[in-house]
């Protein structure tokens, strides 16, 4: 393969994405959240024209590599990753307070098949550049549990390991960020993002350097 919790007062510009949420005892916090669908493609397939800024498309047995922009809210931009790399647009997570502004939760809702998603950035400042993913206990697992549960997978998703320090996705302005998800036949992954925080900044970390074509 080439390759604790604070209600925050949302000034990102991002309520009316937000839906509301009931406890239903899938593990997953209460209350208003913005959801994102990653969808397995069986070879042939193709990706809908109405993903409504909610939904990503990925091969159902390959990789795939979800680039990550900084905006005031969460969007898909880009839903196909079939063809090319999707693209993903959500806020800063670092607002100075030391601990994430959001929290990212996930659960595997299809009864078959697996994922791995890790984080990465590529450090364009050197010649050539370089490219780091998240490794060991910094990976996201996706498998099927009964009945689904979420899983809180911010401190996975939302910093990259930096030469064995986490920090928080687009602190560093020359690295290009983006997910990579490897579908072994994962047909649905649910992601929420809520606006709460659940996530310290930092720690310790491991990464591997890493060629993603």
């Amino acid at each position: 393969m080439a390759v604790a919790v604070l209600l925050l007062a949302v000034t990102l510009t991002i309520p009316m994405a937000f839906a509301s949420q009931s406890s239903t005892g899938n593990k997953a916090p209460s209350g208003p959240h913005y959801n994102l669908n990653i969808i397995g493609v069986e070879k042939g397939g193709s990706a809908s024209s109405t993903s409504n800024g909610h939904v990503i498309f990925v091969p159902l047995y390959s990789n795939c590599k979800i680039d990550l922009q900084m905006a005031p809210s969460f969007q898909v931009m880009q839903p196909n990753c079939l063809v090319g790399n999707a693209l993903f647009q959500l806020p800063n997570p670092d607002t100075g307070t030391g601990v994430l502004a959001y929290s990212v939760w996930v659960r595997a809702v299809t009864p078959k098949g697996s994922a791995l998603m890790q984080t990465c950035f590529t450090d364009t400042s050197v010649t050539p550049s370089q490219t780091y993913c998240n490794a060991l206990d910094l990976i996201v697992s996706l498998s099927k549990v009964t009945p689904p549960k979420f899983t809180d997978v911010s401190k996975q998703l939302l910093q990259v390991c930096v030469s064995g320090s986490l920090q928080p996705i687009f602190k560093n302005s020359l690295f290009d960020y983006f997910w990579y998800y490897q579908d072994t036949g994962l047909r649905l992954a649910q992601f929420r993002f809520y606006p709460i925080s659940t996530t310290a900044i930092g720690g310790t970390c491991t990464s591997t350097s890493t060629t993603i074509s």
